[in-house]
């Protein structure tokens, strides 16, 4: 039919694109074939399907980034990136193609049955980027920080009774001063805690450029707005702006809660409710740095330290809003102490902030 919908599904891969196409109707979707994954091969490939108007595409969020999504919408072509997690499954179906997933998804696109995911702009891309080499740099420094410790607990070397914390100034300054009679075991010291400065310097770069795109650019606002929250400092604040791009998208904060998969696992029918441990969906780094930030909450409200800091030049309705905010998730937080009758972390609720 002359100006019909056409629902393209495309599964890609890091060297090529499986195509296929499902006309407005009923109909079958047919296979198209295979293309180069390449800007001018996609071109191509929509020129010959039709014009812009008339396509509409699809395909699964994956390694191979947002870079497709973007030359189309360049073409003017309606693109939609879909949760892969969230696509139905048959049962009983063990045959997996290619040529089999780019049909079930043109097939799925044209019936409304796929789950579209929030796509990033450039800008916004590039700055989670730099987020999540900052995650990267953090793992790799606590895993040399590790090696450092168990080559040291292998050979029963513990510092002394007045360093009572690791990393510390006083403890770098008694490992550097360690010898050891082994040569290979003194080269071993040696390049792991070369190691460890390495790493260091490396977050440090990292913490500075964070620092830097913080006060510019279209999330500049959001991430000094989100720096009034206790326990959300510039890096957690970079990492929420970044990750979540818009909290408009978000009809409410229970939706929010379960893109990061803070809510409650459930399997009720009829008269049974069940309910388990957290679902762990969606964004680990994201549900991480809340966790983290919440359990600053069970301190009793107060403004001081870096918090007083950053609460400096702030909106009024801004500083408002983290006071409240303090009040209600301490409360809360205290209240489902008393229900579990946990006196051990009752006794640390009482506690004055460290």
């Amino acid at each position: 039919m002359q100006g019909a919908t056409k629902y393209v599904g495309l599964d890609v891969s890091k060297e090529k694109i499986s195509v296929a196409i499902a006309e407005a109707g009923r109909e079958a979707p047919r296979y198209w074939g295979t293309i180069n994954h390449s800007h001018e091969a996609v071109r191509k490939l929509m020129k010959q399907l039709g014009e812009p108007s008339t396509l509409d595409v699809c395909y699964e969020a994956g390694p191979t980034g947002f870079d497709l999504y973007h030359w189309l919408t360049e073409m003017n072509i309606a693109c939609t990136v879909i949760a892969p997690s969230l696509i139905p499954q048959r049962q009983g179906d063990r045959i997996k193609t290619d040529r089999r997933d780019a049909l079930r998804l043109a097939q799925l696109f044209r019936a409304g049955e796929l789950t579209p995911i929030h796509v990033p702009t450039r800008d916004q891309e590039a700055l989670r980027d730099l987020v999540r080499a900052r995650e990267d740099a953090r793992e790799d420094l606590h895993r040399a920080r590790q090696r450092m410790v168990h080559f040291l607990l292998r050979h029963h070397i513990h510092p002394p009774a007045s360093i009572r914390r690791r990393w510390t100034k006083a403890y770098r300054i008694w490992l550097e001063k360690l010898t050891f009679t082994q040569t290979c075991e003194q080269t071993v010291h040696k390049e792991y805690l070369h190691r460890i400065f390495e790493c260091e310097e490396r977050l440090s770069r990292i913490d500075q450029a964070l620092a830097e795109e913080a006060s510019r650019g279209t999330l500049a606002p959001v991430v000094r707005a989100l720096q009034a929250l206790r326990g959300i400092a510039l890096v957690y604040a970079v990492s929420i702006a970044a990750e979540i791009g818009s909290f408009e998208r978000f009809r409410s904060p229970m939706q929010l809660m379960s893109f990061l998969g803070l809510v409650p696992r459930e399997y009720s029918s009829g008269q049974t409710v069940r309910k388990g441990k957290m679902t762990k969906a969606g964004n680990a780094l994201l549900r991480r740095v809340f966790v983290e930030a919440a359990w600053s909450y069970r301190y009793r409200p107060a403004i001081k330290g870096g918090l007083k800091t950053r609460l400096e030049g702030q909106d009024p309705a801004v500083q408002a809003i983290s006071w409240k905010a303090q009040h209600r998730l301490h409360n809360k937080f205290f209240r489902l102490v008393m229900q579990r009758n946990n006196k051990k972390t009752l006794r640390l609720v009482q506690l004055p902030e460290s």
